[in-house]
């Protein structure tokens, strides 16, 4: 099993006819997934390397059966492309665009909240999801993950690739690997993914990647202490992250006591949760925990 994509699911891309949506969408097509349309009103009735293009989402779930959305276009256009997958019944949207304004990321949440409480939207700004062996959408490089039992949550995606390659190198698969985006409002937070992931009977202990700025790891840590019962190995990046300093993602930034690196680690570890110090101590605390549930 996997957390929210497998061998079941149908992508539909979004932006497939731009060059970075052909580029990853056909990337993510390669490696196994079942990329079964795109869409662009203006290019209906062509195809992309035989992947037909379709004028709205709803003909490409009607006409391909599509089941999950891959969106990846402009951020001035983003919000509508995401409406538009859930407004055509799709119950996983993944968007990996940027810098996307705070102001339509908000309504973009209270309107899927609202309107399509079914509607599970990954992202915006996030590095995608993979479940080894099975399907990825979006820009994690595939070489670095193997099929396996360990989970993986991240707001980072080059951290979330760096602890797929500690955990591959150390000979640990990943049932699914689930980049949850930098920006301040998510559609899918920690909380979400942690409680797919413990309720998945394939996965068997979760890493867990946060960064400084907001309580999103915080709240987290709470809801392990009371609600996971699998093993949790965390690293939260930005240390030495000076006060007041944006370090990359549009939600990493410490604002007095709050949202600092320490208070993360320290919540973390009073829920039970092994902290690594960086990212390369990931696999060997996974390897602990795992043999510490096998004892």
């Amino acid at each position: 099993m996997a957390v929210w994509v497998n061998n079941d699911t149908k992508v539909v891309v979004q932006g497939l006819t731009g060059s970075q949506g052909r580029y990853y969408g056909l990337l993510n097509r390669a490696y196994g997934t079942n990329v079964v349309a795109g869409t662009n009103p203006a290019k209906a009735g062509t195809d992309v390397e035989g992947v037909p293009i379709f004028a709205s989402v709803k003909e490409a779930v009607e006409v391909a059966g599509a089941n999950t959305a891959f969106v990846i276009v402009p951020a001035k256009v983003a919000k509508a492309a995401v409406m538009e997958a859930a407004e055509a019944g799709i119950p996983f949207i993944v968007c990996v665009t940027e810098h996307i304004p705070a102001k339509d990321q908000l309504s973009m949440y209270l309107e899927l909240k609202q309107n399509y409480p079914h509607t599970r939207l990954l992202g915006p700004n996030c590095a995608g999801i993979i479940s080894p062996g099975m399907a990825n959408i979006g820009f994690t490089p595939s070489h670095v993950a193997m099929p396996g039992h360990v989970g993986v949550i991240s707001r980072s995606g080059t951290l979330a690739y760096q602890a797929l390659f500690e955990l591959s190198q150390a000979n640990i698969g990943q049932s699914t690997c689930i980049g949850i985006g930098g920006d301040p409002v998510p559609g899918t937070s920690f909380i979400d993914a942690l409680e797919a992931l413990q309720n998945d009977p394939d996965t068997h202990a979760i890493v867990m990647i946060g960064e400084i700025g907001g309580t999103a790891e915080e709240e987290a840590a709470d809801y392990i202490k009371h609600h996971v019962t699998k093993p949790v190995v965390s690293y939260i990046a930005g240390v030495n992250a000076p006060e007041g300093k944006r370090m990359g993602h549009a939600g990493a930034i410490v604002s007095g006591n709050k949202g600092t690196a320490k208070g993360k680690m320290e919540a973390l570890t009073n829920a039970g949760v092994r902290v690594a110090q960086n990212p390369t101590e990931i696999g060997g605390l996974v390897q602990q925990a795992l043999a510490d549930l096998n004892a």
